[in-house]
């Protein structure tokens, strides 16, 4: 199940600040992470509005899992910049190509 968070970024369709624009809570009854605050200039979400966006938000979450596990396959900018000095552009292009088929996106 996607997150909250992501559902309500969809759904107003900006970065929000869970800080002052939109605040949850979670009183550990089991009901899980509910909106306790609303400071956005469109009208607050009903939980059927928001669970509209679950395919979306799980392929937003799935997607950013994969480009978090791309990221540190990749390794450090330097690193690379070394490896196409030492190697060859088509080296790297080819190392890149295959990290990014063994992990696709959704």
């Amino acid at each position: 199940m996607a997150q909250l968070t992501t559902k309500i970024k969809l759904y107003a369709n900006k970065e929000i600040d869970f800080r002052k624009d939109v605040k949850l809570e979670d009183n550990s009854d089991g009901k899980g992470v509910f909106i306790t605050e609303w400071n956005l200039d469109i009208a607050q979400p009903t939980l059927a509005q928001l669970d509209a966006f679950e395919a979306q938000a799980t392929t937003v979450e799935n997607n950013q899992r994969i480009i978090a596990t791309r990221k540190s396959l990749y390794g450090a900018w330097d690193k690379q910049l070394e490896e196409i000095y030492d190697n060859g552009i088509d080296s790297w292009k080819a190392r890149i190509a295959n990290i990014k088929l063994n992990n696709p996106k959704e």
